[in-house]
């Protein structure tokens, strides 16, 4: 029999319990946040093309400044992470979250990537897209309406970025659970480069509009990579121990399409057997010894997206082909033929378009460099490095100017005589109208290659 005295210790202690745990499960959910606004200053943060008064902090409180904003960006750069804050609106306010925006100026919404704060009732807000109410990632991701709570009221927001999933829970509910490998939109492929970044700063995108924000707190996930296996979404080019899925180069698209079977059969039959000589793999790693010819894919591709490590030797030179065209240029300032002593990374044979990158973000000679292409249509996006280089700019078609990029081809290593050195080359195909399999072949050039197109250097 439970005495009295024993029962009520019992219950006590059973309510001590259920005031603690609910305390306990909270700090359990917080565990690994780290502040992100220290509640009295703007430390830790940058404002970038401020307006007005900018932002301002009181009573514990980050504010966007009637008639100010700008691009409040945090110092620290982050990959993978959770993103949990406070926001109070106005009627009718407009801000946004920058999520892995570069350290600009300007509209991130297309650099990096946007999640909108919006007062989504206010009427002048009754005929936007879809994908630019509250919560959404502008112009990509549509959020779920219906969730805030009235203006003046504070709202509790998470944003969740791992990879390319993105999730925005909104009071508890989720409005926003998207793959950003699942946007085959081709305009919003071009427009949005910064959709690719892996990394990035958090910040607020001021319009004006008087904004508050509190609890700013951030969780980083673990990003783990191991050569040779892809990230999701993404398939290998290169399995690390041999040639599988690639050949040796035989011509150009126009002269291989009007060869006869046999006669590219026999070609390529001697060109594998060049590529064997010269082309080989080791410690993971696709090596060429600055002999012979370039390196193609078995298979042609249309639209896709691309990684690929690369690392050369002192005045070194190499390319990607896309599509079978020159080409994505790989060099460094002193090799012989960049008078210039620009970086890697631009459209080499353009001549209408842009050619260069936009900025220098090569490593030394001997280190590791990474690309990042984004092949749509005729667009190419380049990032080297995370730096954007490249941005929607037209590829030309080197083969024939009077044709624009051929809509399917192989992707090639281009060999320019010094020592390369690939590895983590992936690739992911994009939903595309032109099937590889259907198309119409390269056709014969309209008007012959001018004096000094022969070389694609």
């Amino acid at each position: 029999m439970i005495s009295q005295r024993n029962f009520l210790l019992g219950l006590s202690s059973a309510s001590v319990s259920a005031a603690v745990l609910p305390g306990c499960a909270a700090l359990d959910r917080e565990a690994g946040f780290l502040p992100l606004f220290d509640g009295q200053t703007l430390n830790g943060w940058q404002l970038l093309a401020g307006k007005g008064s900018g932002y301002g902090v009181k009573d514990g409180v980050l504010y966007c400044a009637k008639g100010g904003g700008g691009n409040l960006l945090s110092n620290r750069e982050y990959a993978d992470f959770i993103f949990r804050f406070e926001f109070k609106l106005e009627a009718g306010s407009n801000n946004g979250i920058a999520l892995r925006a570069p350290l600009a100026a300007g509209s991130l919404a297309y650099l990096g990537m946007e999640s909108q704060i919006l007062d989504d009732t206010d009427p002048k807000y009754a005929k936007l897209k879809a994908a630019q109410y509250h919560g959404s990632i502008y112009l990509i991701a549509p959020a779920r309406r219906g969730l805030l709570r009235p203006v003046g009221e504070w709202n509790e927001e998470e944003i969740y970025c791992r990879g390319r999933h993105l999730r925005v829970t909104l009071n508890g509910k989720v409005i926003v659970d998207a793959n950003l490998n699942n946007v085959t939109d081709r305009e919003t492929l071009e427009k949005h480069p910064g959709m690719l970044r892996t990394k990035g700063h958090i910040g607020f995108l001021g319009h004006n509009d008087y904004v508050e924000f509190r609890n700013l707190r951030i969780k980083e996930l673990p990003v783990a990579e191991v050569n040779n296996v892809p990230p999701a979404g993404f398939k290998r080019l290169f399995n690390g121990q041999d040639l599988e899925g690639w050949k040796g180069l035989v011509a150009d698209p126009i002269k291989r399409a009007k060869m006869s079977k046999d006669e590219l059969a026999a070609a390529q039959a001697k060109a594998d057997e060049q590529m064997a000589a010269h082309w080989g793999v080791a410690d993971g790693m696709l090596i060429f010894d600055g002999k012979g010819q370039s390196l193609c894919t078995a298979r042609d591709y249309a639209d896709f997206e691309m990684l690929c490590d690369w690392k050369i030797e002192p005045k070194g030179d190499s390319g990607i082909y896309v599509r079978g065209t020159p080409q994505i240029q790989i060099w460094e300032r002193d090799t012989p033929g960049n008078p210039k002593r620009v970086g890697s990374g631009g459209l080499y044979n353009n001549q209408k378009n842009a050619s260069e990158p936009l900025k220098w973000a090569d490593r030394a000679p001997g280190l590791w460099n990474r690309f990042r292409i984004l092949c749509v249509g005729e667009k190419i996006h380049v990032f080297l490095n995370d730096e954007l280089v490249v941005n929607n700019v037209t590829m030309e078609n080197f083969w024939d100017r009077t044709q624009p990029l051929f809509p399917f081809g192989q992707i090639e290593l281009q060999a320019h005589g010094s020592a390369l050195y690939f590895r983590n080359l992936y690739i992911r195909e994009i939903a595309t109208t032109t099937d590889p399999k259907s198309a119409t072949p390269p056709a014969a050039p309209k008007a012959p290659v001018k004096k000094g197109e022969t070389k694609a250097n």
